[in-house]
Order: structure tokens, then sequence, then C-alpha cells
């Protein structure tokens, strides 16, 4: 009996983890989804033998995330990876006890997902990707292409976590530099224009633009508007520069996912996510465009090049 006990044992499929991975909009992240997949490669996981994967996007609408938070919860995953701070809220609000690793979010103790970065505390973890001074190096290197730069427009979001403490960031920069800063508050498609033609109304030199699904799935528009003015401008996110932005400062975001797969790995071999503290960004990226810069006529300083981690040719 004790032997055919072992066989029928030995005999019983293999139950694979599954780890739920939730978006605003997948469209504008898939580079981050792709490192943490790689990231769970290098830790041994292959898809579909020893993890299955399963994607939800609100493809930036995002009134849809708690529909799909609770379509996870109801596929019973192990755990639920989320792509921000509003995937973050949504899967919060559909479970208590399925472990949540969040790939980046700007204040996780302020939005009331963690007590504290070094003891979380509850079933949320990950990874915060706070860096507010990184807005005041994105002013910085704008003067050092363009020297004589004096108004320049920022496009944010104020619903976005962490948006209103880099515009703070920003402005305690703009000082010293002499620099005139023009804030316009893009909460959706239509306000876009409105900023558009306020800036041109406002003279304004060269564009800073935030992180967040609203812009970035604007920066077609965004893009056209600069390059067919011939303004410079600088992007937190790296889906404007595979659109063509001319420069992009900040958290690079893949290096998160890919330690986001760290967490996962943990949680799957019977840590809790109260015990995991939360970290912090290590890497940061600098990209430049140089066709862009040709085409609206900029010339990178050769100090600025040197400092960039790639150079679109």
């Amino acid at each position: 009996m004790l032997a055919v006990a072992v066989i029928v044992e030995a005999q019983q499929p293999k139950k694979i983890p599954r780890i739920g991975y939730l978006a605003g909009n997948l469209t504008t992240i898939t580079y981050r989804i792709d490192a943490f997949r790689q990231g769970l490669r290098q830790l041994g996981y292959a898809e579909g033998k020893d993890i299955v994967i399963e994607s939800r996007s609100a493809e930036g609408k995002l009134d849809r995330l708690n529909e799909l938070a609770a379509e996870l919860v109801r596929l019973k995953v192990n755990v639920i990876v989320t792509g921000g701070a509003p995937p973050t809220r949504a899967a919060k609000a559909a479970t208590a006890t399925i472990p949540i690793v969040m790939t980046q979010d700007p204040d996780p103790v302020g939005n009331g997902f963690i007590a504290s970065l070094a003891h979380p505390g509850g079933n949320i973890t990950g990874l915060s990707n706070l860096a507010p001074e990184t807005s005041g190096k994105q002013l910085e290197l704008l003067k050092e292409i363009v020297p004589k730069l004096s108004r320049i427009a920022v496009l944010w979001t104020s619903t976005v976590p962490g948006h209103p403490l880099q515009l703070r960031e920003i402005g305690l920069a703009a000082g010293p530099l002499n620099v005139q800063l023009q804030s316009f508050d893009v909460l959706g498609p239509k306000d876009i224009d409105t900023a558009f033609q306020a800036a041109s109304n406002q003279r304004a030199e060269a564009f800073i633009v935030f992180g967040g699904a609203i812009l970035a799935a604007q920066r077609t528009r965004i893009l056209e508007y600069v390059v067919k003015n011939r303004l410079p401008a600088i992007y937190a996110t790296q889906p404007f520069m595979e659109a063509g932005g001319l420069m992009s400062y900040g958290v690079d975001l893949t290096d998160l996912d890919r330690r986001a797969a760290t967490y996962v790995d943990r949680i799957l071999k019977g840590a809790k996510p109260a015990d995991l503290p939360v970290e912090q960004p290590k890497k940061f990226e600098l990209v430049i465009n140089l066709k862009t810069a040709k085409q609206i006529g900029i010339t990178i300083p050769p100090n600025v090049l040197a400092k960039a981690d790639k150079v679109i040719k």
C-alpha cells in the first residue's frame, strides 16, 4: 500500500505557481514587464514550466483596475505584481491575503500601502521609485544643452502620486538657474491642446514632461508638438525615447522590474511580504537621441554626451 501511495503521489501533476501582473496600461510598459520576465529567468524560472504569468491591463482606463484585480484574486494567483500606484491600490482593495509586489511606487508609505520601508507590515512589499531630485537634474540638463533657456513648460499630472513632490523639487532648482517655470496639469487628453496653447502664449522655450500613464499615452502628440516647434524637451520614461524623444533622465524602471522578480522568488519560497523591506532606486539613466537633436537644430555638448548611459544615433 505504501508503494502504491508513493507511485500515486509521484504521478500527481506539479502545481505551477501563478503570478498576476496588473498594470494601468501594458502597451506603454511592455519594456518593463519584459524586464520582470528577464529577472525571473535569471533566477531559474521558465515561464510555462515553473511559473505562469497572468497579465491584466486597464489599457489606460484606470476605473477598470478594481475589476481586473478582483479577477486575479478569483484566479487564486500566488502573487500579484503591480505596475504602479493605481494598480497597487486596486490590488490592496481586492485582497488582504495574497502577497502584492510593487514594481514601483513614488510614496508607498504616504499612499497607505505599507507601514514603513523597513517594516511593510502587511501583504504588500516591493520597490519605491521615490527620487524627486531627478526633476531638478532634468532642469539642469536642459540648461546645459541650451544655456540661454529662461522659460520652461512642465507637463505633469496632479493625480499621480509623487508628481506634486517632483514639481516642488523642480521649483527649488529653477531659482538658482534663473528659469521661469510654466506648470500645466494634464488630467486627460483634452488638457494637452490647452497646455500647448498656453505654453505658446507664454513663449515656452523647452519642455519637461513627467511620467505617468496619462502623459505616456499622449506621447505621440507631445513629440509632434515639440519637434514641429523645434523645442528641446526632456522626459522621465523610456516610451518617449522609443517614440523619438530628445532626452530622458530618471529612475531606471527596468531595473526595478527586474528586482521585483527577486521579491516574487522569495515569496514563492515562503517569505512573508511584511518581513521584506521595500527597496529604493539604485540606477538612474540618461538617454540622448542625436537624430532628434539634429532634427530640431540642437547640438548636444560633449560634456553632456559623456554623461549619457545610452546615445541613439
